[in-house]
Parts: structure tokens; sequence; C-alpha cells
């Protein structure tokens, strides 16, 4: 699992905590940010780097590569 996705599941899980001990727009506002914070960076990057993040996170392996 990588890094980022280790701070994704960590703030939904403080969000869900804060369900409990803060009014419940602050949850929801933990979580959000949660989810959105990285999909907000992917979609910012281009084409390539899309591509290059995807090799090295080990998409589909190549035959002779």
């Amino acid at each position: 699992m990588s890094p980022h996705m280790k701070y994704g599941i960590a703030g939904v899980i403080v969000g869900l905590i804060l369900l409990i001990f803060a009014p419940w727009w602050v949850a929801f506002g933990v979580i959000v940010l949660a989810i959105a914070i990285p999909a907000i960076a992917y979609a910012m990057l281009d084409p390539s780097q899309r591509r290059r993040l995807r090799q090295s996170r080990g998409g589909r392996k190549q035959l002779g590569g």
C-alpha cells in the first residue's frame, strides 16, 4: 500500500472519530478532503506523468521490458 493511500485511509478514520466528538460538518469536511486531495492531485498531472506514475506503481508488466 502506498503512503498516499495510508494518508487517505487515516483521514477517513480521523473523520469517523470526529463524528463522535465534533459537529457532523467538521467530520464530513475531513473525510471529503482526505478523498478529494489525492484525486485532484492526480487529475492535475499531464498524461505523460500519469503514464509514468502507473508504470512506477507496477501496472501491467510488459513482455521483453
